[in-house]
């Protein structure tokens, strides 16, 4: 399989009864899906992400000394570390063909990714 980041546009629907990506547009060209072979999601590398260790209580906290001397903050407020690691896609292995019924079809790894709502082809063997 070979390994893409392009972003794609998609149209959910219906695909052997279950909601998925129903076609999708890549390089000027329109695919429809004719099966779904997998679906799964994944999650960031949260184990590598700064400030892991104080989150969990082990090891040194992400406080910095602020240049100005005012009260330093933490990663840890606003969120900002929470929503890096809680950063998810959905990752659905399909077989499409261009058009319906289409001999040449291939088979398609797509991803919709929470953080930034945008559809990605991350692979594909046609």
């Amino acid at each position: 399989m070979r390994s893409y980041h392009d972003v794609v546009d998609v149209r959910r629907g219906l695909v052997a009864g279950q909601e998925a990506p129903e076609q999708f547009l890549w390089r000027g060209r329109l695919w429809v899906v004719c099966d779904v072979l997998a679906h799964w999601v994944e999650t960031g590398a949260w184990w590598e992400q700064a400030g892991v260790a104080a989150l969990l209580g082990a090891g040194p906290t992400t406080d910095r000394a602020a240049a100005d001397g005012t009260t330093p903050t933490t990663e840890l407020e606003g969120g900002r570390l929470g929503a890096e690691l809680l950063g998810e896609r959905d990752v659905w292995r399909v077989e499409a063909g261009r058009g319906r019924g289409a001999s040449n079809a291939g088979v398609f790894d797509l991803a919709f990714d929470w953080s930034d709502a945008q559809w990605r082809l991350l692979g594909c063997a046609d």
